[in-house]
């Protein structure tokens, strides 16, 4: 057995702790009417929000530390959101949050460029390979939104296409409007932008087709829980330099996660652009928009075309944030974190799937995409995708001291705590399989979780 491998089933540690039940989170439920009233959703990231997670059991968390977080009733879980994906070192990695202090004793937001602002620069390109320039701000939809309005000055034209099968680009109304959720966003706006499905190359070059030399921009996620099929990525940027059109990697969840260079670096296709965020500030806020220097020198002041208004934030070089882009990329140079992403994930990719097939539930339980960022798939007695089967799971799991929106692996889940997730999973999907037997509402307490994308609640 290889040290990757999982250990057998019966050999997994029985470690459960006592099953919580929804009395055991009596402070989060008396907190959510107070969080409703003041904050629109009751949170600040829909994905985040309390029909995301069983209506009962949605715990408030007060603090994390490694992979492990405890919420306003002192549950403590193992978790595997880890920030939408943007903390990869784990929560409070000392050398991060030393870094962030560090600086903050020194200023955190003065009125010039600081030194910090070019070493932070310099050892970004350096270290990511992935442009000539960069330029920071504090989210990914801030530098989506500005390669956006790169592409569209460069080119002088206004459609942009975005891949139909990633879900999330920006906030901003040219994506927000290709969205169920297009309230607020004017008609003439959502015309703006087109899409494309992801591993159809003959589908973008149709689009090229009924829209000639008409597209200022592509933007994809380079990979999510579909690889691209042999020749896709290549064969968009060939398209794109016949057209004339720019190609934008979003890798803000690839970013530091397949790669330190992103998953470009992977699949070896550069893009025009390419926006980072998530795991380069480790939770912190700080995103990344970098990329060819004719295109981003048009934000700049050495040259003679129209200038790009790209970025101008208050907030877009506070120094403790890029203090920790510092200390991120010191620490993915001193330690295995990528390979620790990638072997961990493997890990629990075939742990979960052996309990998936010991329960008998693999028809109707997936875990989907790369080792070092699995999602999973829920589906009902007839192989549909199920909402009311996903809210069974996200309950029996909680009950088992683990919160698992999805199965996002960091630097401080290791082996064993992937071994205990298992187990406890192997028993939440024992659950699973009573309830495709014996129907769903014999299991599930309240209402199921509903999808972020929907235009009425």
């Amino acid at each position: 057995m290889t040290a990757a491998s999982p250990p057998p089933l019966h050999a997994l540690p029985v470690d459960q702790p006592q099953l919580l039940t929804p009395n055991d989170f009596r402070g989060s439920r008396l907190l959510q009417e107070r969080l409703h009233a003041a904050i629109p959703g009751g949170s600040h990231t829909y994905a985040k929000g309390d029909d995301q997670f069983p209506e009962f059991m949605a715990p408030y968390l007060v603090r994390g530390r490694g992979c492990r977080v405890w919420d306003v009733d002192d549950n403590e879980f193992i978790e595997y959101g880890m920030g939408l994906r943007a903390v990869t070192l784990g929560h409070a990695y000392a050398p991060v949050v030393q870094a962030a202090h560090r600086a903050m004793t020194r200023g955190t937001n003065l009125g010039r460029p600081t030194t910090l602002e070019l070493s932070t620069a310099e050892e970004f390109l350096a270290f990511t390979q992935a442009g000539e320039m960069v330029k920071f701000a504090k989210n990914g939809s801030d530098v989506t939104t500005a390669a956006i309005k790169l592409a569209r000055a460069y080119t002088g034209r206004d459609l942009v296409a975005c891949c139909a099968d990633h879900p999330f680009f920006s906030t901003d109304d040219w994506f927000m409007g290709t969205t169920p959720v297009a309230a607020g966003v004017p008609a003439a706006v959502r015309a703006l932008t087109l899409r494309f499905r992801y591993n159809d190359l003959a589908g973008v070059e149709q689009l090229f087709a009924e829209h000639p030399r008409q597209l200022a921009a592509l933007i994809l996620e380079v990979e999510r829980d579909t690889p691209p099929a042999p020749g896709f990525l290549a064969g968009l940027r060939r398209l794109c330099d016949q057209e004339g059109t720019v190609l934008i990697f979003d890798e803000i969840i690839t970013g530091f996660r397949w790669h330190h260079g992103g998953a470009q670096a992977v699949h070896g296709v550069r893009p025009d652009l390419s926006t980072f965020a998530k795991a380069l500030g480790n939770g912190f806020a700080i995103a990344a928009l970098t990329g060819r220097r004719e295109l981003m020198e048009l934000g700049g002041l050495q040259h003679q075309r129209e200038r790009v208004f790209l970025l101008s934030t208050t907030y877009g070089a506070e120094t403790h944030a890029l203090a920790v882009a510092r200390a991120v990329m010191r620490t993915y140079t001193l330690e295995p974190v990528v390979a620790h992403l990638h072997e961990q994930g493997r890990r629990l990719r075939e742990g979960l799937e052996a309990a998936a097939r010991d329960q008998d539930v693999a028809p109707y339980f997936q875990v989907m995409g790369s080792p070092c960022c699995l999602a999973y798939g829920t589906r009902d007695t007839d192989g549909q995708p199920s909402q009311g089967f996903r809210t069974l799971f996200l309950q029996e799991t909680l009950r088992r001291g683990l919160l698992l929106p999805s199965f996002v692996i960091s630097y401080a889940h290791t082996a064993s705590i992937v071994d205990q997730t298992v187990a406890r999973v192997h028993e939440a999907l024992g659950v699973y399989r009573r309830a495709l037997d014996e129907g769903l509402d014999r299991y599930l307490l309240g209402r199921p979780v509903q999808p972020v994308y929907r235009p009425y609640n």
